[in-house]
């Protein structure tokens, strides 16, 4: 099996060589560049596997590299920034991002988020739409939830909100995102009638609402789906 490919983007280059070098050492391939105009031309010949990418960065940031790489490529694109601004996460998560770190960070955590976007982007073949989590199974394809064997009902919201966050499971899906696929365009601010769903939703499917283990919440930006198909392993 090849060895996935790793481009690594940032103008700091204790930042740029320490990434790398962990990289490297688990047995990926990586390329690196200092901003992301250089990373464009890089991208164009290495075709990465995954992009690990600061925001902060000179000629072109990495906003706007997000923004025209998504043009180009589907390729995952990790964010590691020293913004912690959910305003930031959310801009970038909104152009094609699919995940975010904010620095400082532990290799063990980058690590975890690298295999888990590796994983999901070389997914297969059908999906398995079953989920199972404590006495909670989750089976989309028969439409229904059970717990400790009994039939849990939702509403048709519900279920389409379940279906929206299921389809990307360890992906941070911001509450736009959640909003304009579930309610539509004119709900896009309304990020109230979210909460009240997801609370809602939690309480059916969650043993432990207060300290969820199927939608995590990534405070002022969105949520994640974070149990795998049947069969697989969790999300990190």
């Amino acid at each position: 099996m090849k060895p996935s490919r790793i481009l690594v983007v940032d103008d700091e280059d204790h930042i740029r060589a320490a990434v790398g070098r962990a990289l490297d050492a688990r047995g990926y391939l990586v390329e690196q560049a200092s901003d992301g105009d250089a990373a464009l031309t890089v991208a164009s010949t290495f075709e990465p596997d995954l992009v690990v990418l600061d925001l902060n960065m000179p000629v072109l940031n990495g906003l706007e590299f997000t923004r025209i790489l998504r043009t180009r490529s589907s390729v995952p694109i990790l964010v590691l920034s020293v913004r912690e601004d959910a305003t930031d996460k959310v801009a970038a998560l909104d152009l094609g991002a699919d995940d975010y770190l904010t620095k400082p960070f532990s290799i063990d955590e980058l690590m975890a988020r690298v295999r888990a976007l590796l994983r999901r982007a070389s997914a297969t073949g059908p999906r398995s739409l079953q989920f199972a989590s404590d006495d909670v199974v989750i089976d989309l394809d028969a439409h229904l939830v059970t717990r400790a064997g009994d039939e849990v009902r939702l509403t048709r919201t519900e279920w389409n909100l379940l279906e929206a966050l299921s389809e990307h499971p360890g992906k941070l899906l911001t509450h736009r995102w959640l909003l304009e696929r579930v309610w539509g365009e004119g709900y896009a601010d309304d990020v109230e009638v979210l909460r009240v769903f997801i609370s809602q939703l939690r309480r059916k499917i969650e043993k432990e609402p207060g300290r969820p283990k199927i939608i995590g919440t990534d405070p002022g930006v969105g949520y994640r789906w974070l149990l795998r198909p049947a069969g697989e392993e969790p999300v990190s």
